[in-house]
C-alpha cells in the first residue's frame, strides 16, 4: 500500500462517522462566523442524553448564567459557576479565576457556543456527575485592536458537572494530566 492509499484509507475511516462531518461543519461554521457576539448553548439533534428534561433544564441554566455573567464581566458570577473541587489537569478554581480576570480585562463581548452530543448521569447521589460531551468555542473582541479573537475552541471534550450547594457547578473535564501537552494543542480549562 502506497503512503497515498494509506493517507486516504485513514482519512476515510476517520471521516465515515456521520455525527463527525456534522460537528466539523458546524464548528467550521462557527469559526467562520464567530462575529455576531451571541452566545448559545444547544443539545444537538441525535445527541444521546441520560437525564431526565428537570436535569437538563438545570444544566443548561448553569452555561446561561455563564453567559450572562460573562457578558456582564462579572467574575465573582463566572467564578460562582465552578465546584469547590475544581480541577482540570492541576488547574484548580484560584487558577481558572486568574485566567478569566485576565480575559475580562483583554476582551469585551465575550461569547461561547456550545453544542453538546452527549449527556449522561454517572454515579448517585451526592456522588452523581454529569458527563457532557461537547464541541465549542470561546472568542472576544479585543480591547486593544477591536477585532474579535478566537479565544479557545474545543471538539468532543467532556465536560464534568457536579452537586454543590444545591446547583450543578462544573468540576472539570474528562482525561488524564499529560506531563507534555502534544505539539499544537491547548489545555481548555474554561468550559
Amino acid at each position: 500500500m502506497t503512503s497515498l492509499t494509506r493517507n486516504l484509507a485513514m482519512a476515510r475511516s476517520m471521516w465515515s462517522y456521520p455525527n463527525r462531518w456534522v460537528l466539523v461543519a458546524i464548528a467550521a461554521l462557527i469559526l467562520a462566523t464567530g462575529t455576531t457576539g451571541q452566545a448559545s448553548t444547544s443539545i444537538s439533534q441525535g445527541s444521546v442524553v441520560g437525564v431526565d428534561q428537570a436535569t437538563i433544564s438545570e444544566i443548561l441554566d448553569v452555561f446561561h448564567k455563564a453567559d450572562a455573567a460573562i457578558a456582564a464581566e462579572n467574575l465573582d458570577g463566572v467564578m460562582a459557576l465552578y465546584a469547590t473541587q475544581y480541577n482540570y489537569h492541576g488547574l484548580r478554581q484560584a487558577d481558572i479565576r486568574k485566567i478569566w480576570s485576565e480575559l475580562l480585562r483583554e476582551y469585551r463581548d465575550i461569547t461561547n457556543t456550545h453544542f453538546f452530543s452527549q449527556i449522561v448521569n454517572v454515579g448517585s447521589g451526592s456522588n452523581a456527575i454529569i458527563e457532557i460531551t461537547c464541541t465549542g468555542r470561546l472568542s472576544g473582541i479585543s480591547k486593544t485592536t477591536d477585532l474579535r479573537v478566537p479565544i479557545d475552541s474545543w471538539y468532543e471534550e467532556v465536560h464534568f458537572l457536579t452537586r454543590e450547594g444545591g446547583a450543578w457547578r462544573i468540576r472539570g473535564n474528562a482525561g488524564e494530566t499529560p506531563r507534555a501537552l502534544p505539539f499544537g494543542t491547548a489545555p481548555h480549562p474554561l468550559f
